[in-house]
């Protein structure tokens, strides 16, 4: 089962070598936890979504640039976040402030043929003794 991603939900490129922290910039008002949820509106570089470590692709200038350099030695460049769209709606019918949540689950394409993925979603569970 999925869950609402809310300001403090990490994500991570299967291009890039660490997560990155998600930012909630479409709206304010809905919360989960205290903090504002997410929508597939969500998906800006560096707005939204932060660098991902250091990228891997080659259909990244910098990383082809580096890599034939380096004699075809695969040269790891910083990542710049290149998000492509938004994110793909996986709970299109529950929607904040009109636009669907951003769920889990959810996934977005990076312009450099990366996957990008909700790896936390920024909710704890806490129980009481």
């Amino acid at each position: 089962m999925s869950e609402l991603v809310v300001a403090s939900g990490t994500c991570m490129c299967t291009m890039g070598t660490a997560p990155a922290p998600l930012k909630v910039t479409s709206q304010a008002k809905v919360l989960a936890g205290g903090k504002p949820c997410g929508t597939i509106s969500d998906f800006a570089a560096l707005a939204n979504v932060g660098p991902f470590g250091m990228c891997t692709s080659l259909a990244n200038p910098q990383v082809a640039a580096a890599t034939a350099a380096a004699l075809g030695v695969l040269t790891p460049q910083p990542c710049i976040p290149q998000p492509a769209g938004a994110w793909i709606p996986t709970k299109p019918k529950i929607l904040i402030g009109g636009k669907p949540c951003l769920a889990s689950d959810c996934k977005g394409m990076c312009a450099y043929a990366g996957s990008i993925s909700i790896t936390f979603p920024g909710q704890i569970k806490a129980t009481a003794n």
